[in-house]
C-alpha cells in the first residue's frame, strides 16, 4: 500500500508577514546582521490566562497578551484590542508595526500591542468591566506612563480605557491619567482624539491624491469598515467632496455607483446596528466590495483583506490602510506592479497613535489643548512624514511601504546603535 508523501504547507502567521516586510526594507537600507536579529524579534511576550466571574456566577477562563517590540526610542504604545481572533502572533506582528508606525511619523515611543481573545459583542458591561480590569491587573507589572502606554483598538473604545487608568491607579494609590490614552474628556483624554486616526487617514489621502494629480472633488472612493477609523474618514471625504460610493461593517456591504449619504448612512447605522439595509444602494459582502470600480480604496476592518486572490482585481488608482495589515506582501506585488499606489498602514492610520502622543503630553503637563490645536499639529506631522516617505520611495524607487519601513527601520536602528547593546 502506497503511503502519502505530501508535506502540508505551512500558512504564514501576521508576524511572519512583519518579518518579511521589514526583511524587504532592511535589504534596501543594507541593514546588518547584527541590526537585523535585534529588530526583527520582540523584546517582551506576555501571555496571561486570568478567571472572570460572569452574570449568570459561572467563571469564564480568558487569554489575553501584552507585547512590547521595541523600546529604543521610549515608552512602548499601543492599542489592546478584545476580538474571539486574537492570538499572540498577531499580537506580535502589531507591536513590530507599532515600533514603525511611531518611527515613521517622528514620535518618541516604540511598539506595542496587546488583546484578550473573547468576543464582546455577548458579554454585559459588567462582564466587560470585570474581564478589563482582571486583565488590566494581569498586565500591570509591563504598563505605565513612562514604560508603556495603552490605547483603544477593536472593540475597545474610550470607557475600557478608563477602567484600566483606574485600576492602574487604585494600584498606586493615587490617580495616574497618564498610563493610557484614547480616554473620555473628563478624565484628560484630548480634544480630536475620537475622529483621529480617520481624519490623520484623510490628511494623507489629500496628500497623496496631490502627488497623483487626482481631483479629489471627481474622485470615488470605497471604505471598507465603517467601526471609528472607517466612519470618520468616509464622512470626512464625503464632506470634501469625494462620492463615496461604498462602505461595509462585520455584517455585510452597501454600494451605490451614484454615491451614498455618509451622514444618513451614519443615522441609519445607529439605528440599526449594521450599514446593511440602507435604502438606495446594493449590498454585497465586504469581499465584493473591495473589487468594485472606484478611485480610492480605504481598508478600514482588519487584517489581510486584500490579497494575492483579489489583488489584480482591485480597480482603484489609490488604496490608502486605514486598517493595520490589511494587504499581504504577494498583494502589495500585484497592486505595485499594476501602478496602484499603496500608502501604507503605518503612515495612513498613524493619526490616532499620534493624538494619543499628545493627550499623553497634555497629562504630563496637565495642560489641554483646544481641539484646532491638536488638529494643527496633526496636519502638520501627517504631511511632513507622507513628504518624507514619497521622498524615500522616489529615492529608492520602491513601493510606498517599503520606504515608509526604510524611513522608520532607520530610524530605530540609529536609536538602538547610539544607545548601544547593555550587557
Amino acid at each position: 500500500m502506497a503511503i502519502s508523501t505530501s508535506v502540508r504547507t505551512h500558512e504564514p502567521s501576521l508576524f511572519d508577514v512583519a518579518v518579511e516586510q521589514f526583511s524587504i526594507a532592511a535589504d534596501v537600507i543594507g541593514l546588518d546582521d547584527g541590526m537585523r536579529r535585534v529588530l526583527s524579534h520582540c523584546r517582551r511576550e506576555l501571555t496571561v490566562n486570568f478567571p472572570v466571574e460572569m452574570d449568570d456566577g459561572s467563571v469564564q477562563v480568558f487569554t489575553g497578551y501584552r507585547v512590547h517590540h521595541n523600546s529604543g526610542p521610549g515608552p512602548t504604545k499601543g492599542g489592546i484590542r478584545f476580538h474571539p481572533d486574537v492570538t499572540i502572533e498577531e499580537v506580535k506582528a502589531l507591536a513590530m508595526w507599532m515600533t514603525w508606525k511611531c518611527a515613521v511619523v517622528g514620535l518618541p515611543y516604540g511598539g506595542a500591542k496587546g488583546g484578550v481573545t473573547c468576543n464582546p459583542k455577548v458579554m454585559s458591561q459588567n462582564e466587560l468591566q470585570n474581564l478589563t480590569r482582571r486583565f488590566t491587573t494581569e498586565i500591570s507589572l509591563l504598563i505605565g506612563p513612562n514604560r508603556d502606554i495603552p490605547a483603544p483598538d477593536v472593540n475597545t473604545n474610550p470607557q475600557i480605557m478608563a477602567w484600566i487608568m483606574d485600576t492602574y491607579s487604585m494600584h498606586h494609590g493615587y490617580s495616574i491619567p497618564g498610563v493610557t490614552t484614547g480616554k473620555p474628556l473628563i478624565l484628560g483624554g484630548s480634544e480630536g482624539r475620537a475622529e483621529a486616526t480617520g481624519r490623520g487617514t484623510v490628511f494623507i489621502t489629500q496628500e497623496a491624491a496631490s502627488r497623483l494629480n487626482l481631483d479629489l472633488g471627481a474622485s470615488s472612493a470605497i471604505v471598507q469598515g465603517f467601526g471609528n477609523a472607517g466612519s470618520v474618514a468616509a464622512r470626512l471625504l464625503h464632506e470634501m467632496g469625494v462620492k463615496v460610493v461604498g462602505v461595509s461593517d462585520s455584517s455585510g456591504a452597501i454600494y451605490s455607483s451614484d454615491g451614498l449619504s455618509i451622514p444618513d448612512v451614519i443615522a441609519h447605522k445607529a439605528r440599526t446596528g449594521s450599514v446593511g439595509g440602507y435604502d438606495g444602494a446594493q449590498g454585497m459582502t465586504n469581499e465584493e466590495l473591495l473589487v468594485q470600480p472606484c478611485d480610492i480604496l480605504v481598508p478600514a476592518a482588519l487584517e489581510e483583506v486584500i490579497t494575492e486572490h483579489n489583488a489584480a482585481d482591485i480597480k482603484a488608482q489609490l488604496v490608502v490602510e486605514a486598517a493595520n495589515g490589511p494587504t499581504t506582501p504577494e498583494a502589495d506585488r500585484i497592486l505595485y506592479d499594476r501602478g496602484v499606489v499603496v500608502v501604507p498602514d503605518i503612515l495612513a492610520n498613524a493619526g490616532g497613535v499620534t493624538v494619543s502622543y499628545f493627550e499623553w503630553v497634555q497629562a504630563l503637563q496637565a495642560f489641554p489643548w483646544t481641539e484646532v490645536e491638536v488638529n494643527e499639529r496633526l496636519h502638520r506631522i501627517m504631511t511632513r512624514a507622507f513628504a518624507a516617505v514619497y521622498e524615500t520611495a522616489q529615492r529608492y524607487n520602491v513601493h510606498m511601504r517599503t520606504a515608509a519601513l526604510c524611513l522608520a527601520i532607520q530610524r530605530v536602528a540609529d536609536f538602538t546603535r547610539v544607545r548601544g547593546i547593555y550587557p
